[in-house]
């Protein structure tokens, strides 16, 4: 057993390794921008690398299996993507720090916590004083965690070895059925580049648009991620374009959907897409939406019914999508609409995107079960069954979709009396939890969609961040490690 557990051990720490080396190489991209503007920040960018690589290299060499192949158990899967998530964030906010950006280093662990959980929440007061190698670096970490660092490291690191099936179940947001291809490797491959063409796609879109080659990489980066991250402190409503707002809108409605059927589209089986359950309630959640924020905000707020669309559109699909991008001040809109995109923070997108929240898929089943209960209320002997699309859905599912509601909420109540004990008011307390367990980023009160989070006290950056790992990761893959079962035999 004591050599099981050490070959295990070894395994997981190889693996980790991976992780840390692939994440050094990709800071290359900063320091490439950071050498071409000269700014100053390069340098802090080659002692991350060799730091961060270095580091990743070394658990390579020292923990090397002796036999070709690496089987990892479902255990072992949930604590490497945990603490590969963490080691990504730890060595992820060495730039910041090297290059004095924050005063202490739980705003550094913040920024980058929520940078690679495609959060967006941000403590920096003026973004556009600061070198743009660093603001590439924000918005890169969230095009990384956007489709999961797990999962780029098997992509582009095969040498590995790893099985990977289990990392890839407890890395990929929400609950996916659909297989894209039998081999892991090949899925994470085939989502890669399904990403990396989308993003492409609307890199070139934006330079339509009038943004700089800069710019548009940055937003890209942002957008695909459902990140929100921007290289300007007003958001895209620096821009004032209502070109770009439909660019944006249009690919963040795509980051918001399951890949799995971007895969399939790009197949050639479109009608997949209108036959799919979650789809059609995930579009129907962004018109209904919409329809409502617009009447709502329209001679109130805005002038103009066609306005009143734009914003109204804009925010819906990026609150629903948890990409927090702003083109309007939400916060000053009228309390019903406010109301509608706080709950639009915990729908969130669809399983299988880099969309947070609790993802629609279950709020459908949900609302599928509970109809169903009521059916039985007037017909006590008749036979329902829960159906997605074709498929009927388990008791089990079922009562894993339960238990996660639950936890959900009793863990967003424990968040916000604990903001509140820290003396924030009861909004910013809400929803300022509602926002990063969410990933969406902006919230209400003294996290509005016109400031940041830096005036949160120190012990409320450490426990947001906490609350963005939990939401990222789908609370489970983290808790599971603290029930004292996980470690028993």
């Amino acid at each position: 057993t004591a050599g099981l557990l050490y070959m295990t051990a070894n395994h997981m720490l190889y693996t980790l390794g991976g992780v840390l080396l692939a994440l050094g190489v990709t800071r290359v991209i900063p320091l490439v921008c950071s050498l071409y503007y000269g700014e100053g920040d390069a340098l802090s960018f080659i002692i991350s690398i060799m730091v961060t690589s270095g580091a990743g290299a070394t658990l390579l060499l020292l923990f090397r299996p002796k036999d070709e192949t690496i089987v990892l158990g479902h255990r072992e899967g949930f604590i490497i993507v945990t603490a590969g998530w963490l080691l990504a964030a730890v060595f992820g906010s060495l730039p910041y720090v090297l290059e004095g950006i924050f005063p202490t280093y739980a705003d550094a662990f913040f920024e980058t916590m929520s940078g690679f959980t495609t959060t967006g929440a941000t403590v920096i007061k003026k973004i556009e004083g600061l070198p743009r190698g660093i603001i590439l670096w924000r918005s890169l970490s969230q095009w990384l965690g956007g489709m999961g660092i797990i999962i780029l490291s098997i992509a582009i690191l095969p040498f590995l070895g790893v099985g990977g099936r289990q990392l890839f179940r407890a890395e990929l947001p929400g609950p996916v059925k659909d297989k894209l291809k039998p081999r892991i490797v090949e899925a994470a491959r085939s989502l890669w580049l399904i990403y990396i063409i989308i993003s492409l796609v609307e890199f070139i879109l934006l330079l339509f648009g009038g943004m700089s080659v800069y710019d548009s990489l940055c937003h890209t980066f942002s957008t695909m991620a459902t990140g929100g991250f921007s290289t300007k402190d007003a958001s895209v409503g620096h821009y004032g374009s209502l070109y770009i707002d439909l660019v944006i809108t249009v690919f963040m409605v795509a980051a918001g959907m399951n890949f799995t059927l971007h895969f399939l589209v790009l197949s050639g089986r479109i009608k997949t897409l209108f036959k799919d359950g979650e789809f059609l309630f995930f579009m129907a959640v962004i018109f209904i939406a919409t329809a409502l924020v617009t009447i709502n905000i329209w001679g109130s707020v805005v002038a103009g019914a066609g306005e009143s669309l734009r914003y109204a559109s804009f925010q819906v699909v990026s609150i629903l999508t948890t990409t927090g991008f702003v083109t309007h001040d939400f916060s000053q809109w009228p309390v019903l609409s406010q109301i509608i995109l706080v709950l639009l923070m915990f729908i969130g997108g669809s399983a299988g995107s880099t969309s947070g929240g609790m993802k629609c898929v279950r709020f459908l089943l949900v609302i599928k079960h509970s109809y169903k209960e009521l059916y039985r209320l007037v017909h006590p002997h008749a036979v329902i069954r829960v159906k997605l699309g074709e498929n009927t859905v388990s008791p089990d599912i079922m009562a894993s979709i339960w238990g996660f509601f639950v936890l959900y909420i009793a863990l967003t109540l424990t968040a916000v009396l604990a903001m509140s004990l820290l003396g924030l008011d009861m909004i910013t307390s809400v929803t300022s939890v509602a926002a990063t367990i969410s990933n969406t980023g902006p919230g209400l009160g003294m996290v509005h969609p016109m400031t940041n989070y830096s005036e949160i006290p120190y012990l409320g950056k450490w426990i947001l961040s906490f609350c963005m790992l939990l939401g990222r990761l789908e609370i489970y893959t983290v808790l599971v490690l603290l029930i004292p079962e996980f470690w028993r035999k």
